[in-house]
């Protein structure tokens, strides 16, 4: 079972309900920043519904300049988060849908000899856009799957011996079913290493669930969405989380986070590439809530979302444990390291 976005459990309590409200290092710009990120949050808020966590996380994702795994069972909403996304931040999109048939040249594009030029000319792929929704990845073949390494990792494509860079910003948005579905691979490790953050929305509460009876199809909802940050602004953000302040204290418990992931003997602990993603998610998430410098909160708020599935932890469906709510791997460490040492 993979991280449960809306199921976090802060062990600290540092700030208050309305984070705008405190006093923070700021420019016009951030504020202003702000007041768009809450705008936005707001709107998705109204398209998924009672996953304020998992949309919180998902913005986070973006502006930290990562990549988002999404992982639950068909219907949840998976692919209404990510239109949504790309529509309130501006985005170019484009929609693949993996099948077990989809060659890499289908994603990336290929080379095709023009008559009138007598040469090769290279024709772009879906993968060129800034925002790519590769929705139900894990039914693509491994051959497949791994042609987006390059592009997840440099942001560029390389066909026939040539670079071809991808648009700025480049993000990379996928859906997979859970394994004990039919026709379904596992991603290898180092494809999941490639996702900044790793979420499942879970099932909606049944308040939820009327309202989605009631009220007007997600798809007719995202039409009436509109652009809430711009390419610019989110360039701009992404600089922002860089500089988003991280004490020494809040790295000492961080690395003890990251050593207690290593102790173990069932399961690899982070690599340096996972510890720079934990603090990078950690300044986003600082961010999106209106602040700029980090938190053990912080720390905690996205610690299951980038760790449990680059340790091995499998999702699995709540009907399969029979509703009950089982800790993962990285909630069992959050409960034994000591925010103070």
């Amino acid at each position: 079972m993979t991280h449960a976005a809306n199921d976090i459990s802060l062990s600290t309590s540092q700030r208050t309900a309305n984070p705008l409200s405190q006093p923070i290092p700021s420019t016009a710009d951030f504020q202003r920043n702000q007041q768009k990120i809450a705008q936005l949050l707001a709107q998705l808020n109204q398209i998924v519904l009672d996953k304020p966590q998992a949309v919180r996380l998902a913005l986070s994702c973006i502006l930290a300049g990562g990549h988002l795994l999404l992982q639950d069972l068909p219907g949840m909403g998976k692919t209404t988060l990510a239109q949504g996304l790309a529509q309130l931040l501006g985005l170019s999109f484009s929609r693949v849908q993996f099948t077990n048939d989809m060659l890499p040249a289908d994603i990336l594009g290929m080379s095709i000899y023009d008559q009138n030029k007598q040469q090769f000319e290279f024709r772009p792929g879906p993968i060129f856009t800034q925002l790519l929704l590769a929705d139900e990845i894990n039914r693509s073949s491994p051959k497949t799957q791994s042609a987006l390494l390059e592009a997840m990792e440099e942001r560029q494509v390389t066909q026939d011996g040539q670079t071809y860079p991808l648009p700025q910003p480049f993000f990379v948005i996928a859906t997979q079913n859970p394994l004990q579905q039919a026709g379904v691979y596992p991603l290898p490790e180092s494809q999941l290493d490639r996702f900044l953050l790793c979420l499942s929305l879970g099932y909606p509460s049944p308040a939820a669930e009327r309202e989605l009876l009631k009220g007007k199809d997600r798809r007719e909802l995202l039409k009436d969405l509109n652009t809430v940050l711009d390419t610019e602004a989110v360039l701009l953000a992404q600089h922002a989380v860089r500089q988003v302040y991280v004490a020494d204290t809040v790295l000492d418990y961080l690395q003890r986070l990251v050593a207690k992931t290593r102790a173990s003997q069932e399961y690899h602990g982070l690599s340096p590439r996972g510890v720079l993603s934990l603090q990078r998610a950690a300044q986003a998430h600082a961010y999106v809530s209106g602040y700029m410098e980090v938190t053990p909160e912080d720390i905690q708020a996205v610690f299951a979302a980038v760790t449990d599935h680059r340790l091995g932890q499998r999702f699995v469906p709540a009907h399969v444990t029979g509703g009950q709510a089982t800790k993962t791997i990285a909630q069992r460490i959050l409960a034994e390291v000591s925010v103070v040492a």
